[in-house]
This record gives C-alpha cells, structure tokens and sequence, in this order.
C-alpha cells in the first residue's frame, strides 16, 4: 500500500541522501516539518571528513528549512525522538537507520528503509510498503535477578534466529511486558530487527502514556490488535530460569 509517513529520520548519513535528493532533479523537501535529522554516529566529528559531513547536513538543514535538527550534543537518535516527543502511538514512522524499530515501544509502526527511499519520500512524500504479517511473542515467568530486556530479546533472537521473523510485525506482549519500563520495551523493539522483523510492537498502555506526557501535548489515537486478530504465530516463552546471555 503507498503511504505517507508521519516523521522521516536521518542522521549522519543526511548528506548522503542529500545528494541522492537533488539527483532525482527535485531541490525542495515537500514536508520539512516531517523530518527529524539528530547527528549522533560520529560526534564530535573524529576526522576532517567528518567534519566537512556534518557541514554539509547543517547547510542542507538551513537550505530546506529544517526546524527538526538536533546538533552534535542531544545524543542518541533514537533516544532523541521519542524525548523530544517526535514518536507517538499510531505514526508511521520511517528512518535511514536499520533500528528505527526502536520506536515501536511506544505503539508506532516503525521501521528501517534505505537511503534512496528516505529520498524519495523527501521528494513525494510517499512510500509503498507491504503489510507484514504479525507473530505475537508473549513473555511470561519471572524476570531472575541479573537478567535485564537485553537478555530476554538476545534469548529469542538466538531460538528463531537472523531471519525468524523477516519481514514480520513482531508484537511482544505478556506479563514481563506490562511490567517492563520503556526503557526495556524500547531495548526489545530495538533488537527486532536483528531478527529480520520489519517492525518491533508493544500495545500502549499507561505507562506508556504517562511517559509520554511530560514530553507532548500533541493528540494521538492508540491502535491495538482486534481481539480476534489472526496472527502468523504465537510464541510463548517463560524467562523465569534465564541466564545471562552474554
């Protein structure tokens, strides 16, 4: 389906995109209220070439008039959006960067494109994406002391492996989820990826919104699965006898 995203991010690779932009022949982002651009891979730059990179976003950044730009010292990008209040449940959110999953912990579809992509939305606004099919991870048991979310999504990683679930919506839900802080939910989401999902989900519930009170008084709709929503699979684990996994 073609789709228009609510938030497109970038980073230090802005550049980059930057001149796969002009090459499509198209000078003018069409929505740079929609972009989110946080430099944070390499900072402060290490190399003149860095350097000259980040030069090179902050003119582009001027040029179109991107009121969304966090410079070298806000840290992480994907600490950056959703604390500046960039993420909501229910946006579409899409970003040059392989765990823009992250932000699935706060009910958003949210997922990692490539750098020609990034353009051309900059460019139409406009993407097409294929609806993944969901497979609904519930964690049960204990959390043991020592174990931390790491070790939960490091866990099921390794039992479905790289590609257990490619392309997939990945929803984790049960009693370890609901009580696990965002920190943890954004840990799980992030991770997603590295089993070839396409997105990392957690249900918003109150903690979620509570969180994200202090940092937005900008409208959202939370969207949750039917209760008779069909999923690819159910997995169950219970981690109550997990080990440390690294």
């Amino acid at each position: 389906m073609t789709v228009s995203p609510d938030i497109v991010m970038s980073h230090d690779n802005t550049a980059a995109i930057a001149k796969k932009f002009k090459q499509i022949g198209i000078y003018k982002v069409k929505h740079p209220e929609k972009i989110v651009i946080p430099l944070d891979h390499c900072v402060p730059a290490a190399t003149e070439k860095y350097a000259s990179n980040h030069k090179e976003i902050r003119e582009f950044i001027r040029e179109q008039k991107i009121a969304n730009f966090y410079d070298i010292n806000t840290g992480v990008c994907h600490q950056v959006l959703p604390e500046k209040g960039h993420v909501l449940p229910g946006n579409l959110i899409l970003g040059a960067d392989s765990h823009t999953t992250t932000y699935g912990a706060f009910g958003a579809f949210s997922a990692g494109i490539g750098r020609s992509e990034v353009a051309s939305i900059w460019a139409t606004d406009e993407i097409w994406l294929r609806v993944p099919e969901t497979i609904k991870i519930n964690i049960e048991g204990e959390i043991p002391p020592g174990i931390y979310p790491k070790d939960i999504i490091l866990h099921i990683i390794g039992d479905l492996g790289a590609d257990g679930a490619l392309y997939k919506a990945v929803e984790f839900s049960g009693k370890v989820i609901r009580n696990m802080d965002i920190g943890g939910r954004m840990t799980l989401c992030n991770m997603a990826v590295e089993m070839g999902a396409k997105i990392g989900y957690v249900e918003p519930d109150d903690k979620t919104i509570q969180w994200l009170a202090s940092r937005t008084n900008r409208k959202y709709t939370i969207i949750k699965s039917d209760a008779d929503a069909e999923f690819e699979k159910i997995i169950d684990y219970d981690i109550s006898g997990l080990e440390p996994q690294v």
